[in-house]
This record gives C-alpha cells, structure tokens and sequence, in this order.
C-alpha cells in the first residue's frame, strides 16, 4: 500500500541530507503544548521520548513566528499540537485512524478484499505519512523537522478556530483545501465566511 502512494507524496522526491542537527526541546515557558498530548493519551509507543522536540533550527524558526505574531496579536501565543513522532508512533496512528474508519462505517478488516484495503488505507494516507523505515523517504514528523501548530488565545484560554479541528479525517485537512475554498469564494462570500470565523472565535 506504500507503494500504491509514492507518486502522490511530493516530498518523497525531495533528498535527505542529514543536517546533523540536535533535537531540542520545545521550551513550554514560550510557547503553548498540548496538554495531555493527544497521541501519548492513547497509548503511542514513545518510550522514554518527547513529542515536543524539534530540530535547532525549527525551533529557532518558530520563536521568530512567535515574535511576529505576538507583534501584531500580543495575546495569542503558538499552541504546539504534536512535533517529533517516531516512526513506531506514526505506525500506531496510521494503524489508529485505520481502525477508527473501519468502526465508523461497520467494516471488518478480516472481511476486507486487499483492494478494499489498500483503497482504505490511501484515504488515511491522506491525513497521514505512510511510517515507512526508509531513511530516503521517512514521515517528516520522524525527521524532527515538522511541527504541527495552532493559535492560542491568552483571554480566552482556548485554541483560535481555524476552519477545522487538528486531525479531522475529511477532505478539510487537506492542505489545500481552504486555499482553493477561498479561490471559489465571491467578495461577499469571503466577507462571509470572514465573519463566521470572527464569530466563532468569539464565542
């Protein structure tokens, strides 16, 4: 089934130089951390290693993000959903979201022909790297070079309403969903749409 997604991940032909970079620890005085981390509460197999590491220079990028953003909103701060994830961890979260698809349309994987799950698997693949052991073509998570962020509100105490919820298993985690969302828009539309999330973010 890896095999089947190779042609559709863009940054699998991008080539790996090892950097030699330390991971480093996300400093929880600067920035907002998931708390409890969402994929430790359900049991991944991190051993005796933090989802809140990152390579130096990813850190050095995101305190610089932080300082822009806090420039032009001084009460919101980078939340840090999820940054270094093993490669048995994302196996775990593939094998998850997996299972998860299977009960929410009363399927069983016993039942399942190969290409029912090969096809099952290219949607998960969607929201998720395939965990391969490549060093070629890794998860970027497991790089320690990826970090996936939200905006936090101070006033508030809660996370700024993007569009959709962080892992959402639908075609709204796409990356470029929102993007061709706002090409199709109308002024007025846009205004809109602009207003809906002003007022979900106040509420």
């Amino acid at each position: 089934a890896i095999g089947a997604v190779m042609s559709k991940k863009p940054y699998w032909h991008i080539p790996i130089l090892e950097s030699n970079e330390p991971l480093v620890p996300i400093p929880g005085d600067r920035f907002v951390c998931a708390d409890p981390h969402p994929y430790v509460a359900l049991g991944a197999p991190y051993g005796e290693v933090s989802p809140f590491f990152v390579r130096q220079e990813v850190l050095v990028a995101l305190e610089q993000a932080q300082s822009l953003l806090q420039d032009q909103h001084p009460h919101w701060r980078i939340f840090i959903f999820d940054a270094y994830r093993p490669v048995a961890v994302q196996k775990f979260m593939v094998d998850f979201t997996f299972t998860e698809v299977l009960q929410s349309r009363g399927l069983l994987r016993s039942q399942l022909s190969e290409s029912e799950t090969a096809a099952i698997l290219e949607e998960v693949y969607q929201l998720w790297a395939p965990p391969n052991l490549d060093p070629q073509t890794p998860p970027p998570h497991s790089t320690g070079a990826a970090v996936d962020i939200t905006l936090f509100d101070t006033q508030t105490q809660e996370t700024v309403f993007m569009g959709s919820p962080i892992d959402e298993f639908s075609p709204r985690s796409h990356p470029d969903y929102f993007g061709t969302l706002a090409q199709d828009m109308t002024v007025e539309e846009s205004d809109r749409a602009s207003a809906a999330l002003a007022h979900a973010h106040r509420k």
